[in-house]
């Protein structure tokens, strides 16, 4: 469907009032930052709040005003549990697909996700974003090194539920990032996954290697994001479409598809090598998975497989 005033005009008139409640949010979580030394507990808790009011109506515009079918699969995630999450970056849907296993397992006000140093510095936004408890990261991990002990001395220490989530591969997948991938993995000696790049491990092993003394930080969690639109693999649509398009699935034709798998955290390799090469293999799997996905989606449409 090619834009019209009409959907334009639809998108702002369902994003104004998200984007007045996204600043009283702001403004309200930025207050909160004075008082989080003093009780640091209560206001995760009350910030945890405010921020579900915010996800949740977002995730509501895209599933039920918009109309975005999603599919799920994999493993049952209990229900409460604390996690460190992985998942391979597409786009900005991924973050939908991400916070619909959330509301199915009451995380969602829990969810925490690595986000860019420089947000911290946009007003309201930026200290929203801090007062959550987002970690604030460079990806240069030994200069986030404070960062992260901030972090995860409010997780080890004060045992707050969370789902810590991440985008391994650090940025999103394109064509042009996958060439570069394949070539780096060539020259490097490593497996290519299928319809991923290959993921970054240092931060993977870091936040590993310190929740795993969490008690209530019961395991990993594996998420593979799917989508496909009018025949096109891991087409999603952009940001702006998933605000302005009604029937997203039924008209517009995309697939929304996620797979989660649950790892034990006990399970997991205690090196840091080892870690390594765990996540590596999990990212081939889920590049098996991605293929299979693909093919299954194109016999439904009957294309012939090679």
């Amino acid at each position: 469907m090619s834009p019209s005033p009409v959907t334009h005009v639809r998108g702002f008139t369902l994003l104004v009032p998200w984007v007045i409640s996204l600043f009283l949010a702001d403004t309200a979580l930025s207050l909160l930052l004075p008082f989080k030394p003093l009780a640091p507990n209560l206001t995760y808790d009350f910030s945890s709040s405010i921020a579900w009011t915010i996800w949740r109506w977002i995730q509501m515009t895209f599933e039920v005003f918009n109309g975005a079918k999603i599919t799920f699969s994999g493993d049952a995630l209990p229900r409460g549990e604390s996690a460190v999450v992985v998942a391979n970056h597409v786009g900005w849907c991924d973050f939908y697909m991400i916070q619909a296993l959330a509301v199915k397992a009451g995380m969602l006000s829990r969810a925490r996700y690595f986000a860019k140093i420089q947000l911290r510095y946009v007003p309201f936004l930026g200290w929203g974003l801090w007062a959550l408890d987002m970690p604030m990261v460079t990806r240069n991990w030994l200069k986030d090194k404070r960062e992260l002990d901030r972090i995860f001395t409010g997780i080890v220490k004060r045992r707050w539920p969370t789902w810590l989530i991440s985008f391994s591969e650090a940025t999103r997948f394109t064509k042009e990032k996958y060439e570069q991938s394949k070539i780096w993995c060539k020259e490097n000696n490593k497996p290519q996954p299928k319809h991923a790049l290959y993921p970054r491990t240092k931060g993977f092993i870091t936040t590993v290697q310190h929740l795993r003394q969490a008690p209530q930080v019961k395991a990993v969690y594996d998420f593979t994001i799917a989508y496909e639109h009018n025949g096109k693999f891991l087409d999603a649509p952009s940001m702006w479409d998933t605000l302005r398009l009604p029937g997203l699935t039924r008209t517009h034709g995309y697939k929304f598809h996620v797979h989660a798998r649950r790892f034990p955290i006990e399970d997991l390799p205690t090196t840091d090598e080892e870690l390594a090469k765990w996540l590596e293999k999990v990212w081939v799997e889920k590049g098996e998975f991605l293929d299979k996905k693909k093919a299954e989606w194109e016999k439904s449409r009957g294309v012939k497989q090679a």
